[in-house]
């Protein structure tokens, strides 16, 4: 069993949930509080022990790719200032080991995956989706995935019950229950929201993908909105071999939903040393 070396991170869409500023800013790098939210998904990736990322990109993404570029004006003006701990943030960024593909025509995340075959070279692969941020404090959510992937050597889909209605669709997942708490056989994913949702098992964003996805997504046939649907391949690959979910631990924020959005920027700033004394005292007051 080959280990998980490479990671695919989808970030194509038109992040039209966040217009106007999506106009001219890729929704994945708008910030919680001062790092872009496909920084944080990056350092997951990195922290679970990936080597090699590859960033699905599309039209108007460019600034992805300069947020993980050297900066040379940028760290010349930092070292000229004596800002040594900025320096080194910043150099530190354009070290990680990024790839990138555009995608040039969304068509959803199936078809985004499919744009990583040649990069995955028939090994086992790490898929994080950019709208989906989870905090864990001791174990990133795709390492969970990954120490699963490591008992069963099968295709794995991160998942987590709902705890309160979702303001938007979330992918409810049909399952088997295994001898394994918290790890299920997989067997199809279907749209639901609201008070639907509440209480299911649902798909987060993070799975762990065997090589032979590529040839099931060529088979998948596009929805009415002309998307090639993972889940519709996830289903694919069930009716044909074993597929597992794996309940993932953390709070997960849904980066596409202005709510959870804000959700986020507050705790992620209530978890800052530098911050969280001042902030909290400013929202009692506030409240």
């Amino acid at each position: 069993m080959k280990p998980i070396r490479k990671a695919v991170i989808p970030a194509a869409g038109y992040g039209t949930g966040f217009l106007p500023a999506t106009k001219s800013i890729p929704k994945e790098m708008i910030p919680i509080v001062d790092k872009p939210v496909i920084q944080y998904i990056v350092e997951e990736a990195i922290q679970s022990g990936i080597e090699e990322i590859l960033i699905i990109t599309g039209h108007g993404k460019r600034a992805i790719e300069d947020h993980f570029d050297t900066n040379v004006d940028l760290e010349y003006h930092l070292r000229q200032q004596g800002k040594n701990k900025l320096l080194e943030m910043v150099q530190d960024i354009s070290k990680i080991n990024i790839h990138y593909i555009r995608q040039k025509h969304i068509r959803g995340v199936g078809d985004a995956i499919l744009c990583a075959e040649s990069f995955i070279d028939n090994e086992p692969f790490a898929v994080l989706l950019g709208d989906d941020m989870i905090y864990h404090e001791e174990e990133p959510a795709m390492h969970q995935l990954m120490r699963t992937y490591d008992k069963y050597g099968a295709t794995m889909v991160g998942c987590q019950t709902l705890k309160e209605a979702q303001v938007v669709p979330r992918n409810i997942i049909q399952s088997v229950a295994t001898e394994e708490e918290g790890v299920s056989r997989f067997l199809d994913a279907e749209k639901a929201v609201g008070f639907e949702a509440d209480g299911k098992s649902a798909m987060l964003g993070r799975y762990v993908l065997t090589p032979d996805i590529f040839e099931i997504l060529r088979r998948v046939q596009p929805n009415e909105k002309g998307t090639i649907r993972l889940s519709d391949a996830l289903k694919l690959m069930a009716s044909r071999q074993a597929v597992y979910t794996c309940e993932i631990q953390g709070k997960r924020y849904d980066i596409g939903n202005k709510l959870d959005y804000l959700k986020a920027t507050v705790e992620y700033a209530l978890r800052r040393p530098e911050l969280k004394d001042a902030f909290r005292t400013y929202l009692n007051q506030y409240i």
